[in-house]
């Protein structure tokens, strides 16, 4: 029998599990006691299963062919462990060389532990208050959805969701353990059961926690051994998706533990919470999808219609009534949306394409102008009204860019001064990374953390000093090299740092990949080998749009001679409203390269240019994928478009 059985669940996160297993690794080590790594695929898309089979052959890893979710595959593993001990752990975490030996201690010193948690940071060194929880009770849901638990952060009622009251760095007794690290006694899953797979994602941690406590068994909190969470790849906070997932899993909870009336309130109170969160959720995707626009379009409606005062009073002719109503507004519709469609909004700002899209808008509107009474009148507002566009637009930005950057370049941010903390060797390595991913950086040099007589000019000192050479060379990024130092040392440096300006990384040993994370709301980055995916770039994604768009309503319209060509003619009609509905692609991938973007379902894939028979194997299929979105232009859509007509009615993939 094992000690200790550790089981971490992947779904497209190579880059965050390799550091994990790392560690893991080194844990067991210091651990000095027979254990055993599971690693459950969820059927990644990424090189997932190729990284551990290649870099972790003592893992034993089990191949989903589809996503079962977080309970469903950790109870895969749980049947298969035979460990006294169980830890379900995240994929973006990294784990202190001592934690697995201090709670292993703990748990046997303390039999009446059915469960344990340890502290969380996030990847800036910070103090993740769901290390230890409350139970979330309507209440105490109530007082988090409204911001209360945010104001009163140690009250004990209005922060009983984080335990707010209690100490974080005293051992305490909880009700509820973060899935992201739960050590568990494995005589005490056999009891109470393993996971319920009625939870798909974020719940499953809750509902077992309180299993433990109704068996009879405690949940702890020990603060004396750290973890980081980088919070990787889950489902983004705040946005809609999880409103929704969180909180009908609040309610599959409510229903499953609690009966008659109580039920019906706990559930009614929830599902209002969803509402009220969705409801705000869109709000802010609105607000904040809108906000760059927004300022755009009252500077050009105050200028335009100041324009039309001084023009009637300079010419003695009048616009029409309608003018200020109808024709200013679609006039400013038409220059923002020339700049929109010349990339004028994209990041970094580009001056030479914003400039183009308010000439573009100037001939758009110009055209419109061909309606208006009086050719001289007309004339001159469009002359004039660009000017205006042009001296206003532009004139905001660099008073923004100013104001954040104290310079007028626009289009350009300070490179971010870094240096890296690890010896010579691992520190040119980290050089030659950064120089293939072109990261925007100004790389100072690098601190040993031995005692050495270093005299290169990159030297810039011990590790000692490293708060020092911090404030002389204005730094504000640090690479930290796991292979010069533990991950007790570099979380013990990032919590002495404590300063915001100052964000971290690191290189695991033998990686390609330099992971970190700036704050604990956004999910984890990372400097890696990039493989350009032109598919993805936004202009692209655009770009795609407005073929599919114009494609589908061309269909549409010469439907009656285009639907003999093709071999399932209802489903041609169907397929036409389902890509103008935005959720459908006329061409895309079966596989989801990167899971930053979003994947439609698409007609048809980069397969179906080819008459191929039999039908290649997956490895082939995700190769013509890969060099499909690297080399992606509308001709690439068009030609396969061109070749497959015939298929156009089928089912989407």
């Amino acid at each position: 029998m094992k000690k200790l059985s550790v089981i971490i669940v992947n779904y497209n996160v190579c880059y965050f599990l390799e550091q994990a297993l790392l560690s893991v690794r080194k844990a067991i080590l210091k651990l000095n006691a027979p254990a055993e790594i599971f690693v459950v695929d969820n059927n990644s898309g990424d090189n997932s299963v190729a990284m551990v089979q290649r870099r972790f052959p003592e893992v034993k890893l089990i191949e989903n062919k589809q996503n079962l979710g977080f309970a469903k595959a950790n109870n895969q593993a749980i049947r298969q462990a035979t460990g006294e001990y169980v830890l379900l752990l995240n994929p973006d975490t990294i784990v202190e060389e001592d934690t697995f030996l201090k709670c292993c201690c703990f748990m046997d010193e303390h039999p009446e532990a059915g469960g344990l948690g340890v502290k969380m940071l996030d990847g800036t060194g910070t103090y993740l208050p769901e290390s230890k929880r409350g139970l979330p009770t309507p209440w105490v849901g109530f007082y988090k959805i409204f911001g209360l638990t945010q104001l009163f952060p140690n009250s004990e009622k209005f922060a009983r969701y984080y335990l707010g009251h209690l100490d974080k760095n005293k051992i305490q007794e909880v009700e509820v353990l973060a899935g992201a690290f739960m050590f568990l006694r494995h005589s005490v899953l056999q009891k109470i059961g393993l996971l319920d797979e009625a939870f798909f994602m974020y719940g499953e941690d809750i509902d077992l926690s309180y299993r433990i406590q109704q068996a009879g068994y405690k949940n702890f909190y020990l603060p004396h051994t750290r973890i980081l969470h980088y919070k990787g790849k889950s489902t983004r906070r705040g946005s809609l998706n999880y409103v929704f997932v969180f909180y009908n899993a609040m309610a599959i909870f409510y229903r499953k533990h609690f009966f008659g009336r109580m039920a019906f309130v706990y559930s009614f109170i929830i599902q209002f919470a969803i509402v009220l969160r969705a409801g705000i959720s869109v709000l802010v995707r609105i607000f904040h999808t809108f906000l760059p626009f927004l300022d755009d379009a009252a500077l050009l409606f105050v200028g335009l219609y100041g324009l039309k005062i001084i023009l009637e009073q300079r010419t003695s002719i009048q616009f029409p009534a309608y003018f200020p109503s109808q024709v200013i507004p679609v006039t400013v519709i038409l220059w923002m949306g020339a700049i929109y469609f010349n990339n004028g909004y994209e990041k970094p700002f580009n001056l030479g394409r914003f400039i183009r899209g308010i000439i573009v808008g100037t001939i758009l509107v110009a055209a419109l102008g061909n309606f208006w009474p009086g050719a001289n009148l007309a004339q001159n507002f469009i002359l004039w009204g660009s000017i205006w566009a042009l001296l206003a637009l532009v004139g905001k930005r660099l008073l923004y860019h100013y104001g954040q950057y104290r310079n007028f370049r626009l289009g350009t941010r300070p490179r971010r001064r870094l240096a890296i903390i690890g010896s010579e060797q691992e520190s040119k390595r980290v050089l030659q990374l950064l120089k293939k991913t072109g990261a925007a950086t100004k790389i100072v040099g690098f601190a040993s953390p031995y005692v050495t007589d270093n005299t290169a000019k990159e030297y810039l000192g011990e590790l000692q000093q490293l708060n020092d050479i911090i404030q002389v060379h204005k730094l504000n990024e640090l690479i930290f090299c796991g292979k010069d130092l533990s991950v007790t040392q570099i979380i013990e440096w990032m919590v002495a740092i404590n300063d915001e300006s100052v964000q971290y990384k690191i290189l695991p040993e033998d990686s390609e990949y330099i992971i970190g994370s700036n704050n604990k709301n956004t999910p984890g980055d990372y400097y890696t080998l990039p493989i350009e995916l032109n598919l993805y770039k936004k202009e692209q994604i655009r770009n795609k749009l407005l073929l599919d768009f114009t494609l589908a309503l061309s269909f549409l319209v010469l439907s009656p001679a285009l639907i003999w060509l093709v071999q399932n003619k209802r489903g041609f009609f169907r397929n036409c409203l389902l890509v103008l509905s935005g959720n459908y692609n006329w061409v895309g991938l079966q596989n989801t390269l990167d899971q930053h973007y979003r994947k439609n379902k698409a007609i048809l894939t980069p397969l179906d240019q080819f008459e191929t028979s039999p039908i290649p194997d997956e490895h082939t299929i995700r190769q013509m994928e890969v060099l499909y979105a690297q080399k992606y232009s509308i001709k690439s859509d068009l030609e396969i478009i061109l070749k497959a007509f015939r298929h156009l009615g089928r089912r989407a993939v």
